[in-house]
Parts: structure tokens; C-alpha cells; sequence
């Protein structure tokens, strides 16, 4: 069952307690920006609070988890906690407003509630799509908190990954950013802070929620999750803080990924061109946030690989057929091309972003790295 309570968030000690004593202290900010990277606990950790503002029996440092408000913030249905998040249209749900995927949000939050917008997407059923928060759902906004609240102390809206608002729907909530309704609590919730449009950001006052310590890791996975120990402490060293990271490694789902992607890197080393036209094809078909994906590992692999050219061998958090595969580029590619190699895949990345079609790109990156493969 869903537990929105901070004893079940790992670590964060410190910020638990400084929320908590915000709502002891009276001094709530009504605009809060909860911030960390993939995997951190920034959701969690909003919905903690919010779970901890409208308890009807609050703790010292933790709602009671028993309340009628705390049962139904489990079931994230409280009449008086709403929620936006990017959405695309899908087969089974045409409509572009949150309130048509709550029930998908439900189920997500339930079976990961560290996950990103990859997860997210993919989790609805958007394939090949981009999400999105529209001007008209922020507008939508002002009409749910334009009530009294139903039931609870506070009126609360949790927006979660505010970078994909547009102009448009940022400045449709800046007035009420501004000054709220009485009782009324934002809670932002995002993983790119440099992304957020400056007129929010400014709106906002920020909680900076770092990444998830090893130990902390460990103890959740062996605790939570039922991971062997050993297995734990290697899976918090691969993860290097991103929870997220570590469950899908925990459940084995990153192998499809890493054969992917090295079965295409030996394909630009042999500049084998009747494969790789074709895998081009198939770069496309992927969805926008798998393509991201896929170059994002590439990056995280050969800054691995540079460090074992290098006397890093200590600092690679790598292991089976991805710490094979460092082993065995490193000793094909010359040292003095992957600093090239990397910035390659960070143009890619860049063109990718500003919707460069996705078979130009990796066709072209392909070429690019067969020449800077060659000794």
C-alpha cells in the first residue's frame, strides 16, 4: 500500500524536520520549489508534506498516518490536494488536462514514486511523444483554488516538473503564484531547476533535496524492497544517489538499454553502414524521452571509459557487460578522441532536444564516430 509519510522517505532528516517546523512555527511558505535531480526524493517528500499539512492528528515530526486525511492522501484522492503534471494525448485518452490521467498517476505514484517524466510518459502510453502543461490547464488552475477548502486546513496544488510549462501557461499562474487564495499552498516539484522559466522561480522559495546517501540506499532496498545486502550496496554505488536508477537496476530492466547500445557502437567501429541505416530506422521509432535516454547512458559510458584510460579504474561504477564493454573500447579507442567523442554526443543531444529529426541524428552521430573510432 502507498505510504505518503516522511518515516518512509530514506535520510533527509534534516529537511523533514525543517518542514515540520514550519507548520509548528506558522511560517509555511505558500510557493514551495522542492528541487533534486532523477532520483532524488523531491517528490516524496512534497507529497510527505502536503500528506503532513492537512493531518487532522499531526506528529512532531510526521503526520499519524491514520487520520481520514492521511487514508485518503494514501489514495492521493483528497478532496483538497490537486495535482498538474505533463501530459500528451494517447490512444485510450485524448484529452490534454490532468485530471483525465489521474487515475494513471495513482498507479504511478504507487509503483514509482522516485521515477522521472521517462517513466511517466511511458507509463500512459505516450510513445513518441512529448509531455506537455498547457496554458489551459494552468488557467484551470485558478478555478480549483478558487474555493474554500472541502475539508482540510489547507487547499494544496502539487505541480510536478514545472520546466514543461510554456510562456503561455507560466504566466497564466504567476498572479496566483503571487498571491494565492487564504489557505492555499503551492508545491512545486522538478528536476531541472535551470529549466523553470525565471518569473516562476522567482515566485518560489526553494527546498534543495540532495541525492540519496549509499547508506540510505542501502537500507531502503534491503529494507523496502527485500535486495540482498550485497547486492544493495552494489546497486547504491551504480546508482550514485538516483533511487529511481537503482530499482530499475534492482529489476534487471537497464539490460535491454546497455545491448542496444554497445551492439551500436560496434557497429560505427566496424563502419558497417548496411546496419547501421537500418538502426537509424529504429532510433526513430523510439520514444523522444528513450532517445534522450539512450544518449544520456552513451555519455554516462564514455566518461566511464575515459576514466579508465586514465588510472580512474577506482572511480568506475560499473559492473558485468557494462564494465566489459568499458574495458574493451578503452583499449580500441585512441585516449585523445573521447573527449571529442563525448562532446559529439552532446551536440546530438542538443539537436535531439530542438526536434532535429531523431534518424538524421543518430545516422549522423554514427558516421561522426566511426571516423573518430579509427586508430
Amino acid at each position: 500500500m502507498l505510504s505518503l509519510l516522511f518515516r518512509d522517505i530514506p535520510g533527509l532528516e534534516s529537511l523533514k524536520h525543517t518542514l515540520c517546523q514550519s507548520v509548528s512555527d506558522h511560517h509555511v511558505a505558500h510557493a514551495q520549489l522542492f528541487h533534486g535531480g532523477p532520483g532524488s526524493g523531491a517528490l516524496a517528500l512534497a507529497l510527505a508534506f502536503a500528506t503532513y499539512l492537512n493531518c487532522e492528528n499531526q506528529q512532531l515530526h510526521d503526520a499519524c498516518g491514520t487520520c481520514a486525511s492521511c487514508a485518503k492522501m494514501r489514495k492521493l484522492a483528497h478532496p483538497d490536494v490537486h495535482y498538474i503534471f505533463p501530459v500528451a494525448a494517447t490512444k485510450a485518452i485524448k484529452e490534454t488536462q490532468s485530471d483525465a490521467f489521474l487515475p494513471l498517476w495513482r498507479t504511478f505514484v504507487a509503483q514509482q514514486l522516485y521515477g522521472g517524466v521517462p517513466d511517466w510518459l511511458e507509463h500512459i502510453g505516450a510513445e513518441n511523444k512529448q509531455g506537455n502543461i498547457s496554458a489551459e490547464e494552468a488557467r484551470n488552475v485558478l478555478r480549483k483554488l478558487s474555493l474554500k477548502a472541502y475539508e482540510g486546513e489547507y487547499k494544496i496544488m502539487v505541480l510536478w516538473q514545472p520546466e514543461w510549462l510554456n510562456v503561455y501557461s507560466a504566466n497564466a499562474l504567476l498572479k496566483i503564484l503571487e498571491e494565492p487564495p487564504e489557505r492555499t499552498i503551492f508545491l512545486l516539484v522538478c528536476t531541472q531547476i535551470d529549466k523553470i522559466l525565471p518569473t516562476i522561480l522567482s515566485r518560489t522559495q526553494r527546498v534543495a533535496v540532495p541525492a540519496f546517501g549509499a547508506e540510505e540506499m542501502i537500507g531502503f532496498l534491503t529494507e523496502k524492497k527485500g535486495v540482498d545486502p550485497t547486492r544493495a550496496r552494489q546497486l547504491a554505488y551504480l546508482a550514485d544517489g538516483d533511487l529511481s536508477y537503482a530499482l530499475t537496476l534492482a529489476e534487471g530492466g537497464e539490460s535491454d538499454r546497455h545491448s542496444w547500445f554497445a551492439n551500436w557502437m560496434r557497429l560505427c567501429y566496424r563502419t558497417d553502414l548496411t546496419q547501421l541505416v537500418p538502426l537509424a530506422d529504429k532510433f526513430d521509432a523510439l520514444a523522444k524521452e528513450d532517445q534522450k535516454g539512450t544518449l544520456d547512458y552513451g555519455l554516462s559510458l564514455f566518461r566511464d571509459l575515459f576514466l579508465w584510460q586514465n588510472g580512474g579504474e577506482a572511480l568506475v561504477r560499473l559492473e558485468g557487460q557494462e564494465l566489459t564493454f568499458v574495458q574493451n573500447f578503452a583499449k580500441a579507442i585512441p585516449p585523445e578522441r573521447v573527449e571529442r567523442i563525448v562532446q559529439e554526443f552532446n551536440v546530438a543531444y542538443y539537436h535531439l532536444e530542438r526536434n532535429v529529426r531523431a534518424k538524421m541524428i543518430c545516422l549522423d552521430l554514427s558516421l561522426t564516430l566511426a571516423k573518430l573510432f579509427k586508430k
